[in-house]
């Protein structure tokens, strides 16, 4: 399925590997509709982007006659609130036809299960359920009923493609990682019934499984710790650049023949216990 010409949604869209995807969609010609927490810069990367697209567009004009530059818009909200998430996939529709759904938006919280002060709040685990599972599935089944109101795309037997994340986690958990584990494994075991059910509507859906990516959520930490977590991967022995990540999302789109599966996005890499 080609990228360009139709709509692209990414949740998680303003930072890491959510920001990259929708660069990397945009770039390739699609709009693309950016969702993310309220408090997030998603307004900010929604107009880099839109700029970018104008300076390209004055650029490549010809005779005067200037080209139409593709959209990126920033829209707020939560996964896991069924109206945001809705008013995002209607801003996509408005755009064109919704045929990219990506879901980056996620929570990493570290806990051990019984720890100092006694086990861990179940009002803790539920919350990362929550967000990286339950909103998942919220944007998925949102967007899919979008993408099935669509008409196939001339010349070929598709509709659409949605594309996950899942993590290393949902098989290498380590210690203190139950709850994202959960969220994650959860994530990729619903990856194949969605795409058998998906098949007569013409929409995909895979999942990817990132390893250790040079995200917000480690560059908080020193260079050292980053370069020991990167030394960790066995080759290429470094920390991921979302870039990577938004480049197989692309692929994705792209082939036909992915579908249905969780593919691990890792160098390698098998997570110690801790």
């Amino acid at each position: 399925m080609r990228v360009d010409g139709c709509s692209a949604l990414v949740t998680g869209a303003a930072s890491g590997l959510g920001l990259a995807t929708a660069r990397a969609l945009h770039a390739a010609g699609a709009h693309v509709v950016l969702f993310d927490l309220p408090g997030s810069a998603g307004a900010e990367r929604a107009e880099e982007l839109t700029e970018f697209a104008r300076s390209t567009v004055d650029s490549a004009s010809v005779g005067g006659t200037p080209g139409a530059a593709v959209a990126a818009v920033f829209r707020s909200g939560d996964v896991t609130v069924e109206a945001e998430v809705q008013a995002a996939v209607d801003a996509a529709g408005a755009l064109g036809p919704l045929r990219i759904v990506v879901n980056c938006a996620g929570i990493a919280p570290a806990a051990r299960t019984v720890g100092r002060h006694g086990p861990q709040p179940l009002a803790d685990f539920e919350r990362v359920l929550r967000v990286n599972l339950l909103g998942t599935f919220n944007v998925v089944r949102l967007a899919a009923a979008a993408m099935q109101a669509t008409d196939p795309i001339g010349g070929t037997p598709e509709r659409g493609v949605i594309v996950n994340t899942a993590s290393v986690a949902a098989f290498d958990g380590q210690t203190g990682q139950a709850a994202y584990a959960a969220s994650k494994g959860g994530v990729a075991a619903m990856t194949l019934p969605l795409a058998r059910e998906f098949a007569r509507s013409l929409i995909r859906v895979v999942t990817i499984a990132p390893g250790l990516f040079d995200t917000p959520l480690l560059q908080g930490l020193p260079a050292e710790a980053r370069a020991s977590l990167g030394a960790q991967v066995p080759h290429p022995a470094r920390l991921g650049d979302p870039a990577e990540y938004a480049a197989l999302v692309r692929h994705i789109v792209e082939n036909p023949m992915l579908n249905g599966e969780t593919i691990r996005l890792d160098g390698a890499i098998r997570m110690a216990p801790q």
